[in-house]
């Protein structure tokens, strides 16, 4: 078993949990902020691209590690900094967004790139 298939089942079970934690108990929170369609946004994108590197960790190969290594960097900068403007309602930190966006752009890149098996 792969690194990556650890990462993201630990990172799915977060966008899960996540997707929970916003939709009940920081509902009222994200409401005030208006920041309910940010949160959901920040899960959406979450989850789908631990789901992308839970597969890349059942793939395997040494081909997969830069597309992983940016998805991860993706969640972090992209849901991250969606997550904590939802609840801080800095809304500065969707400057940092765009960065997460890129690397997710380029591990789909990497992937389309990368020589197969």
């Amino acid at each position: 078993m792969t690194i990556f298939l650890r990462i993201g089942a630990a990172l799915c079970f977060l966008a899960v949990a996540l997707g929970a934690f916003g939709a009940h108990a920081l509902k009222a929170t994200l409401e005030n902020h208006a920041m309910v369609d940010i949160w959901n946004k920040a899960v959406l994108y979450h989850f789908i691209h631990a789901i992308a590197l839970f597969i890349l960790g059942v793939a395997g190969g040494g081909a997969v590690r830069g597309a992983g290594s940016l998805f991860i960097a993706g969640i972090l900068l992209f849901s991250g900094s969606l997550y904590l403007m939802a609840l801080t309602n800095l809304r500065w930190l969707g400057a940092i967004t765009p960065f997460g966006g890129l690397c997710f752009l380029a591990g789909w890149v990497w992937l389309l790139l990368a020589p197969p098996r």
